[in-house]
Parts: C-alpha cells; structure tokens; sequence
C-alpha cells in the first residue's frame, strides 16, 4: 500500500511542483520552470482538448481529490477489521462511572467570606 501512495504522491508532486514555480516565473535559470513555457503547455494542451487553458489546473486539482478519495477508500477497505474493531472500541467503553462523578462533581469549596 505503501507503494502505490508514493506511485500516486510522486507525479503529484513533479507536477504541482512545476505548476507553482512556474506560475509564478520563478525559474532558477531553467526553461522547464519558465512563465513562457507554461502559458504554451497549458495553450496546447487548451487546443488538444477544446476547453480554455484557464480552466485546466482546476480540473487537474479536482482529478487529484477525487483520486487521493478512492485511495482513501481503498485502504479503508483493506483496514476495515482495524477500523471497525476501532470503533467498537470507542462506543463500547464509555468513560467509568468513577471518573464521570469526579469530572462532573463539585469541586473544593471555598471558604465563605
């Protein structure tokens, strides 16, 4: 499981690497990481899909949610035992009456002035 996050994170973080640095032109002297080159990446790929360039890193972003939510989903499943023996845990001790008596209680009285 481990492998597949990091084969999911990886390109995750190569690609909203690049889209930041080089939104913001912020190059260290590389092309790659050029305002030029990502107005034309995002204009070819505008023109490959009919749609406007502005309106793609938004759908890559929600692609992104929707696949970190079916991996959640999938580990969850896989762990469900885990989680469900969790839960039961959780519901089924409520906090002992001794210590519900001792945090409701009344505390130490002040002397009367």
């Amino acid at each position: 499981m481990r492998t597949l996050f990091a084969l999911w994170a990886a390109p995750l973080a190569l690609f909203w690497g690049w889209f930041f640095l080089s939104l913001n032109d912020i190059n260290f002297g590389y092309v790659m990481l050029s305002r030029q080159l990502h107005d034309v990446v995002f204009q070819l790929y505008g023109q490959m899909l009919g749609i406007d360039p502005a309106i793609i890193p938004g759908m890559v972003a929600r692609a992104c949610v929707f696949d970190g939510f079916l991996l959640m989903a999938l580990w969850a499943f896989r762990r469900r035992r885990n989680i469900m023996a969790w839960i039961r845990r959780k519901v089924g001790n409520p906090v002992p009456a001794d210590r519900m008596s001792q945090a409701t209680g009344a505390g130490p009285e002040l002397p009367a002035e």
